[in-house]
């Protein structure tokens, strides 16, 4: 009889860091948007992002406790292919009657009464089509062709989000998961180093040749703005630079262990949605470089439990799970942590796990769901 592999339990550690960050999220929600929350319902946003965590916990559940045999499948030829596509169905459907415009941006579908956001499926999506075209024919990727075709599918993907969306973010993480997982991927890693590289010396060379010749931001893109405003926020009190002063004025006069909990005051209407991307600027507020460092050390446990269970895997799509997983959450706490401290300019990016968000929650969990599965399947 052959021996069953693994130890057929989910990761505690795992569980109890994100447990921890979900809490602490949940905390900062309801101290960052009671006082904007309008209407009579102060906690209006915190029981929101509660429902959304209970309907996540129960995805995360039913992940964890698939078949693997059904998992592997899902990442197999042709079942990745209606993966992936089903996730461009739901961008698609953007453009239909069930598309939610807020403030300006659809990038919401809108299903008996639930709105989702179809970046966050399309994320889930390219990370399980990866893990299975890398992992069926590892040899394939070190040639161009076939890297080019597996990276293409990422880009068509990130291409859809962005010009459907208008969602740069999502776009960027979305390939920024591909480059990633490709290169984890591929024997033959220093020509991709030099290509991404070269892409991104261009793009800074013509962005800065762009704003070293542009006085008047008037009739610029709203990003290219958004550079110009990174660079002098102070400039642009009156306009987007506002919101970026906010929250370096929170970040900065929280000092080391904070005001305390409740009691920030550039949360008082002062920036602007303050419970979503910048929730981090009213954390170091609140809890201070203290509360800021045990979040960026709770994150660093959660990818290195990834990590650990990525290299426990007892196959290559487990693997390739495991990191797709850890490089979008990653890439998530970096792009926003540097948004927020204007080290880089906006991107709209949300805290995984912290920022208010329904779609962000359920899809987050849903993948440490698929991380549970692998740990289930490790001898760790």
């Amino acid at each position: 009889m052959e021996k069953r592999r693994g130890n057929n339990k989910i990761d505690v550690a795992l569980l109890v860091v994100m447990t921890g960050l979900i809490v602490i999220g949940l905390l900062m929600i309801y101290s960052s948007s009671a006082y904007n929350a309008g209407g009579d319902d102060p906690q209006k946003f915190f029981k929101a992002q509660l429902r959304a965590e209970v309907l996540g916990a129960v995805a995360m559940l039913v992940v964890t406790f698939i078949p693997y045999k059904l998992l592997r499948k899902l990442g197999s030829a042709p079942y990745r292919y209606f993966v992936l596509g089903f996730a461009l169905l739901t961008v698609l459907a953007l453009l239909t009657g069930l598309g939610h415009t807020a403030k300006g941006a659809t990038r919401w579908i809108q299903i008996a009464g639930m709105r989702v956001q179809p970046a966050e499926i399309v994320k889930i999506a390219v990370i399980v089509y990866l893990a299975g075209y890398i992992s069926e024919a590892p040899d394939r990727i070190n040639h161009i062709r076939g890297y080019l075709a597996g990276f293409g599918v990422a880009a068509l993907a990130a291409g859809m989000v962005y010009g459907i969306s208008s969602n740069l973010s999502s776009a960027i993480i979305i390939g920024g998961i591909a480059v990633l997982m490709l290169f984890v991927g591929t024997k033959d890693w220093f020509w991709q180093i030099l290509i991404y590289l070269g892409l991104l010396a261009g793009v800074i060379f013509v962005v800065f040749i762009i704003i070293k010749n542009t006085d008047d931001i008037s009739h610029l893109d709203f990003r290219f703005k958004r550079i110009m405003i990174w660079r002098h926020p102070e400039a642009f009190l009156l306009d987007n630079g506002y919101q970026t002063l906010q929250a370096l004025y929170a970040i900065g006069s929280g000092g080391f262990t904070g005001k305390g909990i409740g009691a920030s005051v550039q949360k008082l209407g002062t920036i602007p949605e303050v419970h979503n991307d910048m929730i981090f600027s009213v954390i170091c507020e609140e809890m201070g470089l203290v509360g800021a460092a045990v979040i960026l050390i709770l994150f660093l446990l959660l990818i290195y439990r990834c990590l650990r269970i990525a290299l426990g895997s007892h196959d290559s799509f487990g693997m390739l799970l495991c990191v797709g997983v850890m490089f979008h959450i990653a890439i998530q706490v970096i792009l926003n942590i540097l948004v927020v401290t204007n080290t880089i300019p906006n991107t709209g990016v949300s805290l995984p796990f912290i920022s208010y968000g329904g779609s962000s929650a359920v899809f987050l969990m849903t993948e440490m769901g698929l991380v549970q599965r692998v740990a289930r399947e490790s001898e760790l």
